[in-house]
C-alpha cells in the first residue's frame, strides 16, 4: 500500500512502555501518516483502565525532536498521558489518537482493564478519532510486523473518513504469519469473563502476599460475529467502541419498574 505523506498531527501512547516492541512498530508506520507526538512511560502500565494520577506530581520530559516527531516520557497513566499531551505539550489538537501496539489481545472484555484501550477512549472523549491495535500474543519476543499492513489499511480509512464524535476502534490482530490472516471482521465484543485466582505466596521476610492469575472464559466461543471467534479463526477483528456505557435497551422496562413507584 502507497501512503501519501500528509499534514495529519497523530498523537501515540501505549500501556507497555516507552521501549516496547510495538509501540516501536506502530511508531515507524504512524510516521506514514504525518507528525508523531509520542508520550509514555518508561515502565509499563498495563491494564491501568481509565486510571488518572491525582496523588503525585506528573513530571513530563522531552526526549527527542525533529521536523517528523517529538518524543516525550511520562511518569502517569496512559490516560494521563493524551489528557497532558492535548491539554499542555501540542501545537494544536492532533487528527489522530493512537495507541498500541499492545503485547496481548483487548477483545472481549479485556478494553475494560485496559490502559491501551483507556487512553483511546481518552481521545475518544475528546472528539479525535481514534484507535488501539493489539497483537494477539503475551510474549516479549513477539513478531509485531504482521500488524504492519493491516496498521495501514485502518489508517489509510481513517484518513480519508474520520469516525463521527463518541466512536472509536478496537483492533485486533491475531498472532500468525501475515499469509494466514484471512482478513478484517467487524465485531461486536464477545460475551465473557476473566476467572481470577490468587496464588498465596510467602515475600524473603515470610510475609504472606497473593499473586494475579487466572484465565479468560468466552461465553459464546461459537458466535462468529464476535472478536474472540475472529481472532481464533485467524481474522483481525475491528470492533466499534463507544463511550457511552448506558444500557439502552433496558431504560424503558427500568422506567416501568421505578418510575411508577410512589413509595
Amino acid at each position: 500500500m502507497v501512503v501519501e505523506k500528509s499534514d495529519k498531527l497523530i498523537l501515540l501512547t501505549n500501556d507497555d512502555g516507552l521501549y516496547a516492541a510495538g509501540l516501536k512498530t506502530l511508531f515507524e508506520v504512524m510516521e506514514e501518516f504525518g507528525k508523531v507526538v509520542l508520550i509514555s512511560t518508561a515502565e509499563s502500565m498495563s491494564g491501568m483502565s481509565q486510571a488518572l494520577t491525582v496523588k503525585t506530581p506528573l513530571r513530563v520530559k522531552l526526549l527527542e525532536e525533529n521536523e517528523k516527531h517529538r518524543i516525550y516520557q511520562c511518569n502517569g497513566t496512559p490516560t494521563d498521558s493524551v489528557k497532558l499531551a492535548v491539554n499542555q505539550l501540542l501545537e494544536r489538537i492532533p487528527d489522530f489518537v493512537v495507541a498500541g501496539i499492545n503485547h496481548g489481545a483487548n477483545a472481549s472484555v479485556s478494553v475494560l482493564y485496559s490502559g491501551t484501550m483507556a487512553a483511546t477512549l481518552e481521545g475518544c472523549l475528546y472528539g479525535i478519532s481514534s484507535v488501539g491495535f493489539s497483537l494477539n500474543n503475551f510474549s516479549p519476543t513477539a513478531d509485531f510486523s504482521v500488524c504492519k499492513k493491516y496498521i495501514r489499511i485502518v489508517m489509510k480509512n481513517l484518513t480519508d473518513e474520520p469516525f463521527p464524535p463518541g466512536i472509536c476502534l478496537n483492533v485486533n490482530i491475531p498472532a500468525v504469519p501475515v499469509e494466514e490472516i484471512k482478513g478484517i471482521r467487524i465485531c461486536r465484543q464477545s460475551k465473557g469473563n476473566w476467572k481470577e485466582e490468587f496464588e498465596k505466596r510467602k515475600d524473603p521476610m515470610g510475609k504472606n502476599y497473593y499473586w494475579l492469575t487466572g484465565f479468560f472464559q468466552n461465553h459464546e466461543p461459537e458466535s462468529e460475529d464476535t472478536d474472540e471467534w475472529a481472532l481464533t479463526n485467524n481474522y483481525v477483528s475491528l470492533v466499534p467502541v463507544t463511550v457511552d456505557m448506558t444500557a439502552h435497551w433496558y431504560l424503558d422496562k427500568l422506567k416501568k419498574r421505578f418510575e411508577n413507584d410512589t413509595a
